[in-house]
Protein backbone atom coordinates (compact mmCIF):
# COMPACT_ATOMS: atom_id res chain seq x y z
CA UNK A 1 0.00 0.00 0.00
CA UNK A 2 1.51 3.42 -1.18
CA UNK A 3 1.59 5.81 2.02
CA UNK A 4 1.71 9.24 2.02
CA UNK A 5 4.68 10.46 4.38
CA UNK A 6 2.29 12.73 6.56
CA UNK A 7 0.50 10.00 7.57
CA UNK A 8 3.71 8.19 8.76
CA UNK A 9 4.99 11.25 10.53
CA UNK A 10 1.83 12.16 12.40
CA UNK A 11 1.86 8.15 13.48
CA UNK A 12 5.70 8.75 14.53
CA UNK A 13 4.78 11.86 16.61
CA UNK A 14 2.29 10.12 18.31
CA UNK A 15 4.47 7.21 19.32
CA UNK A 16 7.13 9.43 20.49
CA UNK A 17 4.60 11.30 22.48
CA UNK A 18 3.36 7.87 24.56
CA UNK A 19 7.22 7.08 24.68
CA UNK A 20 7.62 10.45 26.77
CA UNK A 21 5.11 9.05 29.16
CA UNK A 22 7.72 7.15 30.79
CA UNK A 23 8.27 7.98 34.23
CA UNK A 24 6.08 10.80 34.56
CA UNK A 25 3.62 11.10 37.49
CA UNK A 26 1.06 13.32 38.92
CA UNK A 27 0.51 17.02 36.63
CA UNK A 28 3.65 16.08 34.03
CA UNK A 29 1.58 13.32 33.32
CA UNK A 30 -1.57 14.25 32.78
CA UNK A 31 -0.01 16.80 30.46
CA UNK A 32 1.86 14.73 28.69
CA UNK A 33 -0.86 12.17 28.50
CA UNK A 34 -3.38 15.17 27.00
CA UNK A 35 -0.09 15.79 24.03
CA UNK A 36 0.05 11.76 23.14
CA UNK A 37 -4.11 11.98 23.05
CA UNK A 38 -4.03 14.99 21.08
CA UNK A 39 -1.43 13.51 18.75
CA UNK A 40 -3.06 10.14 18.07
CA UNK A 41 -6.79 11.64 17.45
CA UNK A 42 -4.41 14.05 14.55
CA UNK A 43 -3.35 10.73 13.32
CA UNK A 44 -6.33 8.70 13.31
CA UNK A 45 -8.38 11.69 11.67
CA UNK A 46 -5.40 11.57 8.95
CA UNK A 47 -5.52 8.13 8.46
CA UNK A 48 -9.01 8.00 7.95
CA UNK A 49 -9.47 10.99 6.12
CA UNK A 50 -7.06 9.01 3.49
CA UNK A 51 -8.86 6.44 3.27
CA UNK A 52 -12.40 7.39 2.37
CA UNK A 53 -10.41 9.57 -0.20
CA UNK A 54 -8.80 6.61 -1.62
CA UNK A 55 -12.13 4.18 -1.01
CA UNK A 56 -9.74 1.92 1.46
CA UNK A 57 -10.47 0.47 4.64
CA UNK A 58 -9.42 2.63 7.34
CA UNK A 59 -8.29 -0.14 9.74
CA UNK A 60 -6.02 -1.55 6.99
CA UNK A 61 -4.91 1.68 6.31
CA UNK A 62 -4.36 2.28 10.07
CA UNK A 63 -2.49 -1.00 10.46
CA UNK A 64 -0.25 0.12 7.45
CA UNK A 65 1.34 3.18 8.52
CA UNK A 66 1.77 1.38 12.32
CA UNK A 67 3.71 -1.15 10.15
CA UNK A 68 5.61 1.83 8.64
CA UNK A 69 5.89 3.97 11.24
CA UNK A 70 7.93 1.71 13.30
CA UNK A 71 9.51 -0.47 10.92
CA UNK A 72 11.92 2.12 10.29
CA UNK A 73 13.11 3.16 13.40
CA UNK A 74 13.40 1.01 16.91
CA UNK A 75 10.19 1.30 19.99
CA UNK A 76 10.76 5.15 21.49
CA UNK A 77 10.58 3.66 24.58
CA UNK A 78 14.01 1.41 24.33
Amino acid sequence: MDLPDDLINLERDAEEQRARMAGLTGDEADVQRQAWREAAAKAQAAITAHAEAAGLNRYEVGQAVKRAARGTEQDPTE
